[in-house]
């Protein structure tokens, strides 16, 4: 039987799945990554380590499914991680820096004083953040003179994740990166589909050192024998676009929330043209002609859950979960996770976390319920931001490690007043990755036929009373209001 692997790059994990025609998961493999916080507000991971848990997971699936004809191979990748290596010699120059990573601040505002943010919005539809490469790779080359010096030469790679994937999975043959990932940059135009040469000049970045841009569904050529195996390379995602595709979403008025580290919320739309400035525009993906959408993008969701654990020293995260969950209320504790500043809708970089709403009898249960609560609100502030860009949003298409929590997605509903349907495939970003690379050569006809393979859903009615709605929204945005506050009086 044949089948398409899919490699799914996350911040925490490196997974690996194994798809049939069906979109069934016949075999799947998965590894831990390990993050690095070297200084205040910085964070890293090992370029090496990503690559060498690729081929791991790849051949761990591969071994489950000899018995399949593998005919494709898919990528899907935390995105706006920088990879910096050497061209000549294939090995890293720096340690990855990833997206959470708010080391490049000071650049993003001398950006904005120079009155360049809305110039920039209308080109590539983001905000000015560290959370964009862009001012990675200009903070990168200001402050390692010999990764500048290299850069200068033409020896250096500047990519996303996926493309340091798709170098080594090539054989070193292919240095490109997608039509989604690139409009994550901070330097592509999304408008012309190229990047953008005043966008690389301000931010000192040499287009040599930047890697062609190619269609999410297109042939790259056979991977580097994989278990014995020659399987071609033919579809690349950022993890959240394919998570919307793994969701069967193709058409306007569906919206998607991946809950992860952080998390996305995922919208299609025409050609963006809104005045919505708390979200970002984006290419979803290119096949035949480009896709555009909505997106917002939270710092800050599942981390913090991991953050108050281990503030409160909870060692279980079931059992920590499971009490806080059986209370009867919040207790009026609520947690403003903005550990790395706050992202959309607010995009306030100098927010700093806060739990407003403390007493004498707070317990550690509450500071984890509080936790989980932030996540659910969070989506809220998205969500709402994304109906005003558009239209009235009547469903939430939920995955991600959290949404796997029933009480949490059926809290998520009372708050939206929505209903939440929740993706019953766990690997929802490996399955886009595949759905993308099947296109690509052919497993799949059309995304007409993706639809009819799509997993089922289980679906969480809002059921909260109107007035205990409007009571926890009114608190949650006084505590957002005071961390805000905090952060002006830095």
């Amino acid at each position: 039987m044949k089948a398409i692997l899919a490699l799914d790059a996350g911040t925490t994990n490196v997974k690996a799945i194994l798809v049939d025609q069906q979109a069934n998961v016949l075999a799947r493999s998965s590894i831990p990554l390990s993050i690095d916080y070297p200084q205040s507000g910085w964070v890293e991971q090992s370029a090496e380590a990503i690559w060498d848990a690729a081929q791991k997971v790849l051949a761990s699936c591969l071994a489950q499914g000899v018995e399949h004809e593998v005919v494709g191979l898919g990528i899907s990748n935390q995105r706006e991680t920088l990879v910096a290596w050497n061209r000549d010699t294939g090995e890293p120059l720096a340690p990855c820096i990833v997206w959470q990573c708010r080391r490049s601040a000071a650049i993003c505002q001398a950006v904005r004083e120079k009155g360049m943010e809305e110039s920039i919005r209308a080109k590539t539809g983001l905000q000015v953040d560290p959370l964009f490469p862009a001012s990675k790779i200009q903070w990168l080359l200001e402050n390692r003179p010999d990764i500048r010096k290299l850069a200068d030469q033409g020896k250096v790679c500047l990519g996303t994740v996926d493309a340091w994937l798709v170098w080594n999975l090539s054989g070193r043959r292919r240095f490109v990166t997608d039509f989604s990932n690139a409009s994550r940059t901070q330097l592509f135009n999304i408008g012309r589909g190229t990047w953008d040469r005043e966008l690389l000049e301000l931010f000192g970045v040499p287009e040599s050192a930047l890697p062609e841009v190619v269609a999410s569904n297109q042939l790259l050529g056979d991977a580097i024998p994989l278990a014995g195996r020659s399987i071609p390379l033919c579809g690349i995602l950022g993890d959240s676009h394919a998570a919307l595709l793994g969701h069967g979403v193709l058409e306007k008025g569906k919206v998607k929330a991946t809950y992860g580290t952080g998390s996305s919320l995922m919208t299609l739309c025409d050609r963006p043209e809104s005045s919505e400035k708390g979200l970002s525009s984006t290419i979803a993906w290119k096949f035949d002609q480009i896709q555009y959408a909505y997106e917002g993008n939270i710092t800050v969701t599942g981390s913090g859950l991991t953050w108050a654990l281990a503030l409160t020293g909870s060692r279980d995260l079931e059992s920590a979960v499971k009490r806080a969950t059986e209370l009867d209320s919040n207790g009026n504790v609520y947690f403003v996770p903005a550990l790395a500043g706050l992202g959309a809708p607010h995009w306030d970089e100098k927010a700093r976390g806060a739990v407003v709403g403390l007493s004498f009898d707070t317990g550690n249960d509450y500071v984890v319920r509080a936790a989980l609560e932030a996540i659910a609100f969070q989506i809220k502030d998205v969500f709402d931001a994304m109906q005003r860009a558009s239209a009235r949003l009547d469903t939430l298409l939920a995955d991600g490690g959290a949404s796997k929590n029933d009480w949490l997605m059926q809290f998520q509903a009372d708050i939206l007043d929505r209903q939440v349907q929740r993706s019953q495939t766990v690997e929802l970003s490996g399955l886009g990755a595949a759905f993308a690379a099947g296109l690509g050569c052919g497993f799949w006809s059309s995304t007409a036929e993706i639809t009819k393979v799509v997993a089922s859903h289980d679906t969480f009615r809002p059921v909260l009373e109107q007035d205990k709605r409007n009571q926890l929204v009114k608190r949650w945005n006084a505590a957002v209001s005071a961390v805000k506050t905090y952060g002006l009086a830095q």
